[in-house]
């Protein structure tokens, strides 16, 4: 699915039947579960390299059982043996039928390969963007991966960002993470003292 990550987006994966009568169960990959029971149709992304294909839903619904599974029924699977060959397809929207988040807010898969870029400290700046227009930033690596606490654990999710010198962890927080440019793929920081170390472990 790399060519098509800026299409779509995966809000969940098929596991296996469930049932007898063509409904599967999926695990679910989208921070609004609920929303999926809504909807009439989605896409199912193919075994070859083509487009995924549109597909009606009779209906879907969260399991009680399994926390972060849903069950799906699509129009025109009515058996177990149909249903089997769903099996580790992702089911798709549209990238543009994305839910909207809040400002300050951010999907996960937007950062991941965003250049990060160090912004280093003056002792007085006029700032038009959060890096100092007397000092370039300078390029630090690529998020490679982000650390999640938990869905009812708070805390800060944590950047991985694959450097030269190795893996540099960033916590995604406001005082750290100065400018998050998206559609540009790049994250500005400003790292706190220590920070180098305590990745290092010293």
């Amino acid at each position: 699915m790399n060519a098509e990550q800026q299409k779509w987006v995966a809000i969940a994966q098929i596991l296996r039947p469930r049932g007898n009568k063509g409904e599967v169960a999926a695990e679910l990959l989208t921070d609004f579960p609920q929303r999926l029971t809504e909807l009439r149709e989605v896409f199912l992304e193919t075994r070859s390299a083509g487009e995924p294909r549109k597909i009606k839903l009779q209906s879907c619904w969260l399991s009680q059982n399994h926390r972060g599974q849903g069950v799906f029924h699509f129009e025109g699977f009515n058996s177990i043996s149909e249903a089997e060959n769903l099996r580790g397809l992702h089911i798709l929207l549209p990238i543009e039928q994305r839910v909207s988040l809040p400002a300050g807010q951010y999907f996960i898969s937007d950062l991941i390969g965003c250049s990060i870029f160090e912004c280093l400290r003056e002792e007085s700046v006029l700032f038009s963007s959060p890096c100092s227009l007397g000092t370039a930033p300078m390029f630090l690596g690529k998020v490679g991966d982000v650390q999640t606490t938990g869905d009812d654990v708070a805390g800060t999710p944590i950047l991985t960002v694959d450097t030269s010198t190795g893996e540099l962890l960033i916590p995604l927080a406001e005082d750290i993470c100065k400018r998050i440019d998206v559609a540009g793929r790049r994250i500005e920081v400003m790292l706190p003292d220590g920070l180098r170390e305590l990745n290092a472990g010293g």
